[in-house]
């Protein structure tokens, strides 16, 4: 079973947020620049792509797939099926086209590419910007262990993979894909309060952001649950029982589940309008 990327053609069909992300990743992970092809619309963007990362850049998509096993499709979700459509008469039989676009399930690939064409369907979320994301790995009805394990190899750079079915994907980018930004909300909402105490905006922050970064790693390291954790800084009659019961009195916790379930529900339902 082939676990290293080094040595994989790996194309990249447009490269947004998500596609340079897990581009930046694969190139720590040892893909070689040499390997890469990423298409751009724009010179200037082959340019930057091409100083930043040594990697080839085109204009033509089926030139750059031609040759390609993994194809990574980093257009916007409403481009895609043109793309797909491009691309799909000049796909080696055995390459594996990844998705990165977001609501676009593995039927809607089906539709658009030759039969029996190889997908696995992705949902990185931001930190994978910073090596530290997670990764929803769904593989297709046509793939096998080598595919997924290549894409998994592919995406290895960009933090942790998480395989998943396809009917757990809007519960994952729920919790994963939009969590990042409750973390930012988290985390502002405690340096603005840090500001009202009379802390400097720039210490409040600094002390946020350090708190959740911190207390994210301790949670990673000891391995411990949540609540044990919690309750080791919660003393009887001390500061931080007082703090937890106001934010149990304002309802946060269901808060947070009702939010995650809006997010949830409003990603099947542009699953069904896009796919």
């Amino acid at each position: 079973m082939s676990t290293q990327i080094a040595g994989t053609r790996v194309a990249f069909v447009g490269t947004g947020t998500m596609a340079e992300a897990v581009l930046a990743g694969a190139l720590s992970s040892g893909l070689d620049p040499a390997d890469v092809v990423a298409t751009v619309r724009r010179e200037d963007r082959g340019a930057e792509l091409a100083e930043t990362y040594g990697v080839a850049t085109t204009t033509d998509n089926a030139a750059a797939v031609s040759d390609a096993r993994l194809v990574v499709v980093g257009v916007k979700p409403k481009d895609v099926a043109a793309v797909l459509d491009e691309i799909g008469p000049a796909l080696p039989a055995d390459a594996v086209v990844v998705s990165v676009a977001v609501g676009l399930p593995l039927s809607f690939y089906a539709r658009h590419l030759p039969a029996d064409q190889h997908v696995v369907r992705t949902m990185p979320n931001t930190p994978a910007q910073v090596g530290a994301g997670v990764t929803a790995v769904v593989p297709g009805p046509t793939t096998d262990e080598d595919d997924v394990a290549l894409v998994e190899a592919l995406l290895a750079g960009t933090g942790e993979t998480l395989r998943i079915t396809e009917k757990e994907i809007d519960a994952f980018g729920a919790l994963a894909g939009s969590g990042p930004a409750y973390v930012f909300y988290v985390v502002d909402a405690m340096a603005e309060a840090g500001v009202l105490m009379g802390l400097t905006r720039a210490v409040a922050r600094r002390l946020a952001v350090q708190t959740v970064l911190g207390a994210g790693t301790l949670l990673a390291r000891t391995g411990e649950h949540p609540v044990v954790l919690r309750e080791k800084v919660s003393s009887p009659g001390g500061t931080t029982i007082q703090a937890l019961r106001r934010l149990d009195d304002a309802g946060v916790r269901a808060s947070f589940v009702a939010a995650m379930e809006a997010a949830r529900d409003r990603s099947a339902e542009l699953g069904r309008e896009l796919g």
